[in-house]
């Protein structure tokens, strides 16, 4: 049996990693059949206008904007205090390997098992001298903004859409069972499985996911509670700006800010604006130094006042990744605005209902597939560039990318599907 496991870790792990995993922006060939790219699902509609809560009433400014932090203070919530798993949610090996299992009480088997590499980003919590980066991303793409997509946001968007070359595909990377479809306030679970049937084994291995993926355990999630950071939860920080900003969507949206004159023309300087822009904390639900663009965007916070509610948490990876441990309980779709016009399993924008570790987020908008890179670089624009609304095309989705400003900080950003 020892032997069994070692070879099932030896095979999840790529054996010597010489099959190209760690190039940059590009996908290692599956070890199974390559299958053809999916054709894209129709657009997802959606009336519904979420998280009212997000507006600027909710937030405080009791920071100045570009803050910069202490050079070293310690962390008390440097590991979630909840439980990790539901009972049957989640079987675990030797090592820091999770099985992805399903809740016995509502969700089948699924397809497959999918080995999620809890280890595989911890390599990246190290000083600065011992990072190693990905080389600028290059592949003839043209990263300079015409004057057409100057003029116009919803061709930039479109351009950033084409250049997430590190996007995933449906059917190839991962796949999704949406379910059943429900009314914003209708009460239950209208969903028989998991929203994520199984993933690529290789996905979260990826340079700037697996960057990603070690900032997701760097927050309380209760709404109002003082964050501290330690040292090397900012060298993390400083890592993941650093590795996402030789990628073709970070490139563009600096050469768009520079040619708008929105920023001066450092690429260093503008590492550092991003740096601030997503991780500098700042006042939410009464509490100082509680919250961030980062963590309310991509982790998500529980909000306490009152009836307990999920707000924020709009990211895909992190939405797998509770999943797998079984802290998330997806509850199926929202009913789109216009019928025949329902998600399937090539569907990369979702409206959907859920709960997390027992608090109700009854609609929430989320892009999936997308490279952290892409969602960082299209929110960073919206915020510069656009308004409160921001009606848009991505690919085949006609969306309105919602931005909610707290002076100098993003509040909230999300994707809402459009009819």
């Amino acid at each position: 049996m020892e032997g069994l496991i070692k070879g099932l870790i030896d095979v999840a792990l790529g054996g010597g990693r010489d099959d190209g995993e760690d190039a940059p922006r590009t996908q290692s060939p599956p070890r199974e059949e390559e299958r053809s790219r999916s054709t894209w699902a129709e657009v997802v509609s959606s009336g519904h206008h979420e998280e009212a809560e997000e507006r600027h009433s909710s937030y405080r400014s009791d920071q100045s904007p570009w803050s910069s932090r202490k050079d070293e203070i310690s962390h008390p919530y440097a590991q979630s205090s909840w439980s990790s798993t539901k009972e049957g949610g989640v079987e675990k090996t030797d090592g820091d390997w999770e099985v992805v299992g399903r809740r016995q009480q509502h969700h089948r088997s699924p397809r497959r098992h999918q080995m999620a590499p809890t280890d595989t980003w911890h390599r990246y919590k190290v000083p600065p001298s011992e990072q190693e980066y990905i080389d600028d991303a290059d592949y003839g793409l043209d990263v300079k903004p015409t004057r057409e997509e100057l003029d116009d946001l919803t061709k930039a968007c479109s351009r950033l859409w084409e250049l997430d070359s590190n996007r995933l595909v449906p059917g190839k990377d991962y796949e999704i069972d949406c379910g059943e479809g429900k009314k914003v306030y209708q009460k239950g679970d209208k969903a028989s499985g998991n929203l994520f049937s199984w993933l690529r084994d290789d996905t979260l291995r990826r340079p700037t996911y697996s960057r990603f993926c070690s900032l997701l355990d760097n927050y309380n999630p209760n709404e109002g509670c003082k964050e501290v950071i330690t040292s090397q939860e900012m060298h993390e920080q400083v890592a993941f700006i650093e590795e996402i900003s030789r990628t073709a969507p970070i490139k563009y949206l600096y050469k768009y800010l520079v040619y708008k004159g929105v920023i001066s023309d450092d690429y260093e300087e503008f590492k550092r604006m991003m740096i601030g822009l997503w991780f500098d904390l700042y006042g939410r639900g009464g509490g100082s130094a509680c919250s961030s663009a980062f963590e309310h965007v991509f982790v998500g916070e529980i909000k306490g006042r009152g009836e307990n509610e999920v707000s924020g948490f709009h990211n895909w990876i992190q939405f797998y990744l509770e999943e797998a441990k079984g802290r998330v309980d997806y509850q199926g779709y929202i009913f789109p605005k216009r019928r025949g016009h329902s998600p399937d399993s090539e569907t990369q924008l979702l409206t959907i209902q859920f709960e997390w570790n027992g608090v109700l987020k009854s609609v929430s908008s989320s892009l999936v597939g997308v490279s952290p890179e892409f969602e960082i670089a299209l929110y960073t624009l919206c915020f510069f560039v656009g308004g409160e609304d921001n009606h848009v095309y991505l690919g085949p989705y006609s969306v309105n990318i919602k931005c909610y400003r707290l002076g100098n900080k993003i509040g909230s950003a999300f994707p809402m599907a459009e009819c």
